[in-house]
């Protein structure tokens, strides 16, 4: 380890001594951009470095352990990524896989796969249901896997799943139109019954959502790192923590 490490890992300790217990977020969404630049700037191929952001996962859910974080919704793949060349996109599919795969083998998060699954190919969604399936039993922090997500794609399952719902009631438009709110939708959504995101973390410094949460995202924080997602270290999240933690959260007042 060198003295940069060193000195980061101390600074690091300080900023987590320093923490305010009481106002660390229940859920935290984050966007795990700049696996490509990254690869770029390391004259890797694109592959490895989806790789090396899958490979920081782990590293990311350990810490979210350690600060008593209860949700964390990772967004590996949006509905928009799935027109990248066919080729890029088989490898990323093959370490999506590997890295759910590998969650669940931990035995110490609840996998939950959000996103449009129908758009992915079936070994993924294979894969995804069945890492699903085996961690339902755990009491971990529940871990929300974006794969094929979309913001506006799950507003509009939302409402269709709602319309569906009803109809089956034999509930008229009209009736339904009578009734709805805000909370009708929340609840057919892919993340229903959760809390929504108290702090949402984009690396890669662009500073906008993509789409990202759009709904749940309403009272978020946020919170823009520079780092490429494999180069995002404990001490970027803790910095993005400590940034939540001094913030008096009006709701949109």
């Amino acid at each position: 380890m060198g003295l940069r490490d060193l000195a980061y890992g101390a600074y690091g300790k300080r900023i987590e001594a320093s923490l305010d217990r009481t106002v660390i977020p229940r859920h935290v969404g984050v966007i795990l951009d700049g696996n490509r630049r990254w690869a770029k700037a390391y004259g890797e191929q694109v592959a490895e470095g989806h790789r090396k952001g899958a490979d920081k996962i782990h590293e990311l859910l350990t810490w979210c352990e350690e600060v008593g974080v209860e949700v964390v919704t990772l967004w590996l793949l949006s509905t928009d990524n799935l027109n990248r060349p066919p080729d890029e996109l088989a490898d990323l599919m093959v370490i999506i896989e590997n890295a759910v795969t590998d969650l669940a083998a931990a035995r110490r998060w609840r996998v939950h796969p959000v996103g449009a699954l129908d758009l992915l190919p079936e070994h993924t969604r294979e894969v995804l249901k069945r890492s699903e399936a085996e961690t339902a039993d755990l009491t971990g922090v529940f871990v929300n896997v974006a794969v094929g997500y979309g913001g506006r794609h799950e507003i509009a399952d939302a409402v269709r799943s709602l319309l569906v719902e009803h109809a089956g009631k034999g509930t008229s438009i009209e009736e339904l139109a009578e009734v709805l709110d805000v909370e009708h939708i929340a609840e057919h959504l892919y993340t229903r019954g959760q809390p929504d995101p108290d702090l949402v973390i984009r690396t890669s410094g662009e500073q906008r959502l993509s789409g990202f949460l759009l709904w749940q995202s309403a009272h978020s924080e946020f919170y823009f790192c520079e780092a490429f997602w494999p180069d995002f270290r404990k001490v970027d999240f803790l910095r993005a923590l400590r940034d939540y933690s001094a913030r008096h959260r009006r709701y949109g007042a």
